[in-house]
């Protein structure tokens, strides 16, 4: 059966009263971005439903792109007849016939939200049912649990039938709760902290710490594919590479050891504020972790955090590593974030760097040098662009 268009159900989106079509709005355009090298599909973000028109597109394909966008509750691919009987037999006939299996079941659930339809919704359960099984000798009926279920969706446009309800991402459309700069490095933690703000409806915009010669362009590229995992739930992820050598060299030339790891993590968060700023951002997301790392414990965030009064956002801070593992490999992140390619976080780690490190010691070490310039110049020379979804799928495709 060849479908012709997409029926998408929206999630918590049907909660959100007057400021639900700009949710919709949100959603419309994240889906646009996600298929976008399919310009013959249409999309209509209706109030209640969304429609893709295929327009010959590979249903599959479009299905596969649409899983993972965040504000979705569920989609099917449908067919659409006009409000006809004997067409809406033949679609529905047409639809269960190229599910069945031998000795397989079905059920008709049918919805009439035109109620000037000539059957009303039990009118079109046993009429289309009993054609159904008129037609298909080896097929029976189960209202419980049956093997396919023929969805038959009235509307004044036409009638709706599909086979098939796919589970969608759930969540809010990403965007529709402002922007925020996650701090992108090559590990484990900060992609699954990305995912878990754009479920929420953070639009992220990744920033990653680039020191040449002492990180490779492996490493860099291992961040830009994490940034196009992230991507696949919004459609396009902005991309701010950094470059951190100057920064990084003075840190270790003139700031004791044992307090490099903090001045390092300071100057990452000022930087990121800068383009949070130029960029209109309204908060922070990173993958900090408590407790999993020196510059992690309560005393460093703290020390850390004193750059800036810009809300940070830490989705995974109670997380232990198993828990944040076992999301980074059902979104496909984990892989990648194993590779053996050094980032600026580790590249100068001191030996016993400073667990409980005291502000005031921090900041007299600091004064000594002129960061403020050297923050400026890394944002100025900073390396945007745009990470799409469907640049990465066609690449791995």
């Amino acid at each position: 059966m060849k479908y012709d268009r997409i029926v998408v159900r929206y999630g918590e989106l049907s909660t959100k009263g007057r400021n639900r079509k700009q949710f919709i709005k949100k959603l419309a355009h994240n889906v646009k971005r996600a298929i976008a090298d399919f310009p013959e599909v249409k999309v209509f973000g209706e109030r209640d439903r969304m429609y893709l028109l295929l327009n010959g597109a590979d249903d599959q394909v479009i299905l596969e792109r649409l899983r993972p966008i965040f504000g979705i509750q569920s989609f099917s691919p449908a067919v659409r007849v006009p409000q006809d009987l004997e067409e809406m037999k033949q679609a529905g006939l047409s639809l269960v016939r190229a599910m069945h299996q031998a000795g397989g079941s079905f059920k008709v659930n049918a919805r009439r939200a035109d109620r000037s339809f000539e059957l009303d919704t039990n009118g079109i359960n046993h009429e289309l049912g009993g054609f159904i099984l008129q037609h298909i000798d080896d097929l029976h009926v189960n209202v419980k649990n049956p093997d396919v279920k023929l969805l038959v969706d009235v509307r004044s446009e036409g009638i709706f039938l599909s086979c098939q309800t796919i589970q969608g991402a759930g969540g809010l459309p990403v965007s529709s709760s402002g922007r925020a700069m996650l701090m992108l490095s090559g590990g484990i933690d900060s992609p699954v902290a990305g995912y878990l703000a754009m479920k929420r409806g953070v639009e992220v915009e990744a920033v990653h710490f680039h020191s040449p010669p002492y990180t490779s362009e492996r490493a860099k590229q291992k961040a830009v594919d994490l940034a196009g995992k992230l991507a696949q739930y919004s459609g396009q992820v902005q991309m701010h590479v950094v470059p951190f050598t100057a920064i990084q060299e003075m840190i270790k030339k003139q700031i004791p050891e044992g307090f490099t790891m903090t001045v390092t993590r300071r100057m990452m968060l000022r930087v990121t504020d800068e383009l949070r700023r130029r960029r209109e951002g309204l908060a922070i997301v990173n993958g900090e972790s408590l407790g999993q790392v020196a510059s992690q414990t309560l005393e460093s965030m703290l020390a850390i955090n004193a750059v800036t009064t810009t809300p940070i956002i830490r989705p995974v801070v109670s997380m232990d590593k198993n828990e944040i593992i076992e999301i980074a490999q059902a979104i496909d992140t984990y892989d990648i974030s194993v590779q053996p390619f050094e980032d600026c976080c580790t590249i100068f780690t001191p030996p016993s760097p400073k667990t409980r490190p005291k502000l005031d010691k921090v900041e007299r070490y600091e004064s000594f040098i002129d960061f403020e310039a050297l923050v400026q110049e890394a944002v100025n020379a900073t390396e945007t662009f745009s990470v799409e979804v469907a640049d990465e799928k066609k690449s791995t495709g």
